[in-house]
């Protein structure tokens, strides 16, 4: 689906398992699959930072670099009800998507993963209407974010584990996700944001509206409503 996708990740020690939660959220912005990776680190005291931009990127769209810095911010972990926690991996990434008219959209996005919770933000450029994602999306319930149209709904994770050689999957837990125009007509043009927990808790809501408010006003794109 993604003619390119670039991002960092930070590594993990020799003979370590990694285990991987994986969500993949409804198709109203093109399908996209968020992937978070939780990684044994030998020095759990630091916080993973995002790659930087590339000097070479062009410039028009806003990019899955400054999605990353935009999330990975100092207060996320207070902002989703877990003070004590840090970040344990940030990645941002970028795509394109091509729809069947041969139509390509860029669709950026990053992920950050604490340790109770993971965090998606990605960008859509296209011309679809928020609103009209209440019709589209699982449990979608209209909502107003910051004087912008958007749209509440639930998705469901499938949980992933390496080890010994092997993959296993199984059945995830809850994700919560806000989709919201980026100006107040919702004239076209859009960002998601997911969370979801590494164990089988529903996530909080209002952690998710505390980032939403928090996150959404800082990026490339948004007008204030």
């Amino acid at each position: 689906m993604a003619d390119e996708k670039a991002g960092s990740k930070k590594g993990m020690g020799a003979g370590a398992q990694a285990v991987a939660a994986v969500v993949l959220v409804a198709g109203v912005t093109g399908g996209i699959w968020g992937v978070s990776r939780v990684f044994p680190q030998n020095n759990v005291d630091k916080p993973a930072t995002c790659s930087k931009e590339h000097a070479t990127r062009p410039t028009k769209h806003v990019s899955g670099a400054k999605l990353c810095q935009a999330l990975n911010r100092a207060d996320l972990p207070a902002l989703l009800g877990t003070p004590d926690e840090h970040p344990e991996t940030a990645d941002g990434g970028d795509s394109v998507i091509t729809l069947d008219g041969g139509t390509k959209i860029a669709s950026p996005e990053a992920t950050v993963t604490l340790k109770t919770y993971s965090v998606r933000l990605s960008a859509s450029e296209d011309r679809f209407s928020v609103t009209q994602g209440v019709r589209l999306l699982p449990s979608a319930e209209p909502r107003q974010i910051l004087g912008h149209p958007a749209v509440l709904y639930s998705d469901r994770t499938i949980a992933l584990s390496f080890g010994s050689g092997k993959g296993e999957t199984g059945p995830g837990g809850v994700a919560r996700g806000l989709l919201v125009a980026r100006d107040a007509k919702d004239g076209g043009g859009s960002f998601e944001l997911v969370i979801w927990r590494q164990d089988d808790v529903t996530p909080d809501d209002a952690a998710l509206f505390r980032v939403a408010e928090a996150v959404l006003p800082t990026l490339p794109g948004w007008k204030n409503g």
